[in-house]
C-alpha cells in the first residue's frame, strides 16, 4: 500500500493555553478530501498551520509522503504541500499574473526567473478559477472575492500533492463556492491530490468531502467517513446548537433546529 501524502502521528497542539488536539492521529490518502469542522476558536486554523509545518506541535510529528518537515526542508516541503491562508496580504504592487507566478517559486532554483512553462501553468490556473481576463490587472484593485480566487490560482500553480485550505470560500458568492469546491474535488478524484479544507457549511462538506474531522475545542476530536460524522447529535454537540437532518433522496441536508 502506498504511503499517504499527509499523516499526523500522536500530535498534540495547543495555543494560548487551550488544547486543540491531543493524541491526534490522521491520514489523508491520495484522492481524498477531508473537511475540518468546528466552532469559532476551536483551533481549526492552528491545527491546519501545524499540519502545514508553519508552527511546531507540542508532541508528535507530521509527515508528507513519509518524510518529516525537518527532513524535507522548506524548499522540498513547498513542492509537496500548499497552504491557502485565511487572509491575503499584498505589501507591494503586482499584477494578477505576477501574483499567481509566486506559486511557481518552489519549482525554481535559487535566483532563477520564471520561464514560458511557468507562465503557461499560471495562466491555466487563472483560467481554472475564471480569472483569465484579470491577468494584467493590478492586484490591489480586486474585490475580496476576486483576490481570493487569485490566491487559489497561485496555489493551483504551485501544484503540490497536499492542499491545505483555510476557509477557501471566504468572500466568494454561491456559484464560485460550488465551482472552487468542485475544482478541488476533481483534483483529488482525477489527479490523486490529498485535500484538507476548513469549512463552515456542513452541507457543502457533505457534498464534496469524503471524511470529516470534528474539533470540539477542548482537545477532543472525531475523524471518520463523512456520512458517519454528520448526524444530528454529533453536529449539535459540535456547534452547541440543535441540528435537524432533512432527507432529500439519498442525501440529508442539515439546518439549525
Amino acid at each position: 500500500m502506498s504511503v499517504p501524502p499527509l499523516v499526523a502521528r500522536g500530535l498534540a497542539v495547543s495555543i494560548g493555553g487551550q488544547t486543540v488536539v491531543r493524541d491526534f492521529d490522521l491520514a489523508v490518502q491520495a484522492g481524498e478530501c477531508l473537511a475540518i469542522l468546528g466552532r469559532n476558536g476551536a483551533g481549526k486554523t492552528t491545527l491546519l498551520h501545524t499540519l502545514a509545518g508553519l508552527r511546531p506541535a507540542d508532541a508528535g510529528q507530521v509527515e508528507l509522503a513519509g518524510e518529516t518537515y525537518a527532513r524535507l526542508g522548506p524548499h522540498r516541503a513547498a513542492r509537496g504541500r500548499g497552504l491557502l491562508l485565511q487572509h491575503q496580504g499584498d505589501a507591494f504592487p503586482a499584477s494578477v499574473l505576477e501574483t499567481v507566478l509566486v506559486g511557481r517559486h518552489p519549482h525554481l532554483s535559487r535566483f532563477a526567473w520564471e520561464g514560458a512553462e511557468d507562465g503557461r501553468i499560471a495562466r491555466a490556473a487563472l483560467a481554472a478559477v475564471g480569472m483569465s481576463e484579470f491577468a494584467e490587472r493590478e492586484v490591489h484593485t480586486l474585490s475580496g472575492g476576486e483576490r481570493q480566487r487569485v490566491a487559489i490560482a497561485a496555489l493551483l500553480a504551485q501544484r503540490p500533492q497536499v492542499y491545505l485550505l483555510d476557509e477557501p470560500l471566504a468572500h466568494l458568492d454561491l456559484n464560485h463556492q460550488i465551482a472552487i469546491l468542485g475544482l478541488f474535488n476533481k483534483l483529488a478524484r482525477q489527479e490523486g491530490a490529498a485535500v484538507a479544507v476548513v469549512l463552515h457549511d456542513v452541507n457543502l462538506a457533505a457534498r464534496f468531502c469524503d471524511q470529516a474531522l470534528l474539533l470540539f475545542g477542548d482537545g477532543r476530536y472525531s475523524v471518520s467517513g463523512i456520512a458517519e460524522q454528520l448526524d444530528e447529535a454529533r453536529l449539535g454537540e459540535l456547534y452547541g446548537h440543535p441540528m435537524r437532518a432533512v432527507p432529500d433522496g439519498a442525501r440529508r441536508w442539515f439546518m439549525p433546529a
